[in-house]
């Protein structure tokens, strides 16, 4: 063996497969080199499997740079056997997991394979090294440091819970996929017949099964989106966010924003533009659950995460999978001490058959224990109605927020008043025959129900803290944030996981 083999067992490597039979795809090192600072990656294992002609053993580890910070990468090449695992690419997979849990790296995953690879099952399935250490290491890893994935292609069988146990998943319709089993084996098992887009295509797992974050037309966005989002998160969880230049919101002007009539929808990202620092908003999850709008954005130059009811759809209800969508949110920015602002426009958690035959009850339950869990920085700012036990979710005063804070329409109840006086007084009402003696009743049970209840009444009690205009809510929470600057974990509190949920 000489240099001049070594030398042309690199360039082997490095060229990899010919990618001409997948035009709508970039090449592995090409994703690379939109991921990280120009000249700042450097590589292991590029010799990986040189003996048997798999460039790099079809996955290429290391650390670069985003933004000058340190950050480890796995990237499946689909050029080599489409990416799949053999005991080699598990074995530099693991390194570098090991590498960015002693290090407290963050850690970004190009994932394209089809799997684990058939041809070398005993290097890949079985043993201590094989692929259930990379999912070990993965847990390991959740919540200590950020974990993203970019979706490229498939992500096959058991290799389907690498981009599960991340934090972000950003998806390339018409290439990506997520499932356990092929439509082909499915039709076997189950006789289902059905395509690999209806089963685990992009925009299913973006809309219907909640594993997917967001959907991308092409792999330099869904990469480009993963660099930005790294911009809002810690190197780990013993840093809080970097700090950025303060930027004017994008939408100063509050007239009519929130209509006073509650039964009246609006766009809750109307007020969230009016509050964060103009084009910071990243939303998560924007297409699942979409009676809830969860994500980060920067409040004069500070990192803040947000959970906002959307009265525009299904009228801002909690449903199961908004639950789960808002727990897990709220986990996420615990781990990465992101200060979490509630936005509540509620009128309660769903009920009937339908939804507690899917455990509301239970779903309810994560998301409360996760908001009632999370030590950071919390703050509720009442929108308008705050209803029932949706009011509890969205983390009312008993669960310890910094701050209750209410805008003008803000209404909190254990219901609307015009349904309490329907549940006390319906036999009272049905024994009225006179229409209008009826209505007038109704009218004056509801006004007192109203007065009980009243915004006035909530600041006497100490319900809320302060009742500020629209326009002033922005600099209000602001000047809370900063107040907040010294805050600590509990000594000895354990690291938590971002739980898929």
């Amino acid at each position: 063996m000489t240099a001049a083999d070594v030398a042309a067992a690199r360039d082997r490597a490095l060229r990899g497969g010919d990618p001409a039979r997948w035009p709508g795809k970039l090449p592995v090192r090409e994703r690379l080199a939109i991921l990280f600072d120009p000249g700042s990656f450097v590589e292991d294992g590029l010799l990986a499997a040189a003996d048997s002609g798999l460039p790099a053993d079809g996955v290429v580890t290391g650390v670069g740079r985003v933004e000058g910070r340190p950050v480890a990468v796995i990237a499946h090449d689909f050029t080599v056997k489409a990416g799949s695992w053999g005991g080699l690419t598990c074995e530099k997979q693991i390194r570098i997991l090991e590498r960015a849990d002693r290090d407290l790296l963050p850690v970004v995953y190009l994932v394209d394979s089809a799997g684990g690879r058939l041809t070398d099952q005993m290097g890949f399935f079985p043993g201590r090294r094989g692929a259930s250490a990379i999912f070990n290491l993965q847990v390991r890893l959740s919540g200590r440091v950020p974990q993203l994935c970019c979706l490229h292609g498939p992500s096959a069988a058991g290799g389907a819970y690498m981009p599960a146990f991340c934090d972000w998943v950003g998806m390339v319709t018409g290439n990506a996929s997520m499932y356990l089993a092929s439509p082909r084996v499915a039709e076997k098992v189950t006789g289902e017949r059905t395509t690999l887009e209806e089963m685990g295509g992009a925009m299913m797992h973006a809309t219907v099964s909640g594993c997917g974050d967001e959907v991308f037309d092409s792999d330099w966005e869904a990469v480009a989106a993963a660099r930005l989002l790294l911009s809002y998160l810690p190197d780990d969880f013993r840093s809080p966010p970097r700090l950025h230049e303060p930027a004017p919101p994008e939408r100063p002007e509050w007239d009519g924003l929130v209509p006073a009539d509650p039964n009246v929808g609006y766009d809750v990202r109307d007020v969230i533009d009016g509050i964060v620092d103009g084009g910071t908003f990243f939303e998560i999850k924007a297409r699942w659950a979409q009676e809830m709008v969860v994500g980060l954005a920067r409040l004069d130059g500070r990192v803040i995460g947000i959970v906002a009811n959307q009265p525009s759809v299904r009228s801002g209800a909690i449903f199961v999978d908004s639950a789960d969508k808002a727990a897990r949110f709220i986990s996420l920015c615990d781990a990465f001490n992101i200060p979490l602002v509630f936005l509540q426009d509620v009128p309660g958690f769903m009920v009937g058959v339908e939804v507690e035959r899917q455990g509301i009850i239970r779903h309810g339950a994560k998301m409360i224990a996760a908001m009632a869990s999370a030590e950071v920085p919390k703050y509720s700012v009442v929108l308008r109605k705050a209803y029932a036990a949706g009011y509890y979710a969205m983390c009312a005063p008993g669960f310890e927020p910094r701050a209750t804070i209410a805008i003008p329409t803000a209404t909190i109840g254990p219901m609307a008043a015009e349904a309490s006086v329907n549940a006390v007084y319906a036999n009272k009402i049905a024994a009225i025959a006179d229409e209008e003696e009826r209505a007038a009743f109704v009218a004056a049970r509801t006004a007192e129900q109203q007065a009980d209840i009243n915004l006035l009444r909530m600041g006497s009690d100490l319900v809320v803290d302060t009742v500020v205009e629209p326009d002033a809510l922005r600099a209000e929470l602001a000047a809370r944030m900063v107040d907040a600057d010294r805050w600590t974990r509990t000594p000895g509190r354990r690291h938590h996981l971002v739980s898929p949920v």
